[in-house]
């Protein structure tokens, strides 16, 4: 059966397309991404950037390292500036000053911008889906008209995907039709079919009912486990303890402690995080 791509809507504003089209076989479900290693530079690297909305200030001088296939959890109270930091990284939000590479290239410029958006992948929040599409569209649709795949390719990438996050039967199925969770793996789908070297989650859980937030978080370990490098903000612990390579706590725009999953939640330094923690934990 011939599968035709959809049409780019008018409102969606593409990226430009990849120099170099991105086959099957490279795609994320066959991830071989490896750890680093002391001699390589930072995936990511983060120069004390500052941001503000107004007179409020929401990352104060922020610096930090993401290493080729690590695994970040970022925690902290709301207005703690941890989405603003993450949104900065693929430029989805303006700093005022400092410095963003990733893999080399700084955002500098509008080319270096598109660049580093097309080797990014974001979650969001809120799903983000085209409510007027099919699932299976919703996935190729970017493959089609960013990454120039064929339609049968990215069909075929899109089965693939939908089979990794555990709906394949859900392809052509409405996003009205789906639970919460299954629109959110379908949106780590979407993602994953750009075949990007670096997948950033904005509170992935925070829309969902509980019972469909495990359906997320067991894909998001998945990926964590294949070497994909990952900056998750989030306020789920247990994901945290057993995912991420190292964690973070952000308070008033600035990185106040920064450790491994076992010396952060059982030999906190600063006294703000056990404050904090120590809140989390008890209503957890």
């Amino acid at each position: 059966m011939e599968y035709d791509c959809p049409a780019l809507p008018d409102t969606y504003a593409p990226i430009q397309p990849s120099d170099k089209l991105h086959r099957k076989e490279n795609c994320i479900f066959k991830i071989m991404n490896k750890k680093h290693t002391s001699a390589e530079k930072p995936i990511i690297k983060i120069e004390n950037v500052q941001k503000h909305f107004g007179r409020v200030q929401a990352l104060r001088g922020v610096s930090l390292d993401v290493n080729r296939g690590e695994v970040v959890v970022i925690i902290g109270p709301s207005g703690s500036g941890k989405s603003t930091l993450l949104r900065c990284i693929n430029r989805l939000e303006e700093y005022d000053s400092g410095r963003i590479t990733v893999d080399g290239i700084t955002l500098d410029s509008t080319e270096n911008i598109n660049h580093v958006r097309r080797e990014v992948g974001m979650v969001f929040q809120s799903f983000n889906l085209f409510a007027h599409l099919k699932v299976i569209d919703n996935i190729t649709l970017a493959q089609c008209q960013v990454r120039k795949r064929t339609k049968e390719e990215a069909a075929e990438i899109a089965a693939d995907l939908l089979k990794k996050v555990g709906i394949p039967d859900k392809a052509h199925a409405f996003p009205v039709q789906l639970s919460g969770g299954q629109q959110q793996r379908v949106a780590i789908a979407r993602a994953l079919a750009m075949n990007p070297q670096i997948m950033l989650f904005d509170e992935p859980t925070s829309a969902l009912d509980p019972e469909m937030i495990k359906e997320v978080l067991d894909v998001m370990t998945a990926l964590a486990k294949e070497g994909m490098t990952m900056v998750v903000v989030s306020h789920e612990m247990g994901f945290a303890r057993a995912a991420a390579d190292r964690v973070i706590f952000m308070d008033e725009g600035l990185i106040v402690e920064s450790a491994s999953p076992d010396e952060f939640f059982t030999n906190p330094k600063h006294e703000r995080t056990k404050l904090f923690l120590s809140k989390i934990l008890h209503n957890s």
